[in-house]
C-alpha cells in the first residue's frame, strides 16, 4: 500500500468518529424545511455504505473494469426506532466492513479500476475519495 493509499484507507476508517461528533453536536431537528435531521443523515450514510461503496469495492475485486451508474440511496430502513447512538454504531459497523475489504487488497488490487458514468475511471483510492467527499458533504451539513 502506498502512503497515499494508506492515507485514504485511514480516512475511510476514521470517518465514523467524525460523523459521531458532528451528529451528536447537531440539533436533533431538521436544520431547514426539506433537510434531514442527524438520524436521517446517518441512515442515508448506512444505506450508501451498503448499496454503493461495498458493492462497488466487491465488483473491483471480482470483476474486470466494472461500470457504475449514478446512485443516491435514500435512508436505511432498518431498526425504525433506533436512537442516534444506535444508528451511529450501525454505520461504524458497516464502515468497518468497508475498511476490511480495503485491507484485503494487495498493490494490484488497489490499482484495479471501474468506470463511473459521471466521474469516469476510478481506481480503488479514487472510489474511496468519492466516498470521503460524500461523507464530508453530509458532515458539513450537520456542522452548519
Amino acid at each position: 500500500m502506498t502512503p497515499q493509499q494508506r492515507t485514504v484507507r485511514d480516512r475511510v476508517s476514521s470517518m465514523p468518529e467524525r460523523l459521531g461528533v458532528a451528529a451528536r453536536a447537531a440539533s436533533p431537528e431538521p436544520p431547514a424545511p426539506g433537510e434531514w435531521p442527524p438520524t436521517d443523515v446517518v441512515r442515508h450514510l448506512i444505506a450508501v455504505e451498503e448499496e454503493v461503496w461495498q458493492p462497488r469495492l466487491r465488483q473491483l475485486i471480482d470483476e474486470d473494469e466494472p461500470s457504475w451508474p449514478w446512485a443516491e440511496p435514500d435512508r436505511w430502513p432498518g431498526s425504525p426506532d433506533a436512537s442516534l447512538d444506535e444508528l451511529l454504531a450501525v454505520h461504524a459497523d458497516r464502515r468497518a466492513a468497508t475498511t476490511a475489504l480495503l485491507d484485503t487488497l494487495d498493490d494490484a488490487g488497489w490499482e484495479r479500476s471501474g468506470v463511473h458514468e459521471v466521474y469516469g475511471r476510478l481506481d480503488v483510492a479514487g472510489l474511496m475519495r468519492r466516498a470521503l467527499s460524500h461523507d464530508d458533504e453530509h458532515i458539513e451539513s450537520l456542522e452548519r
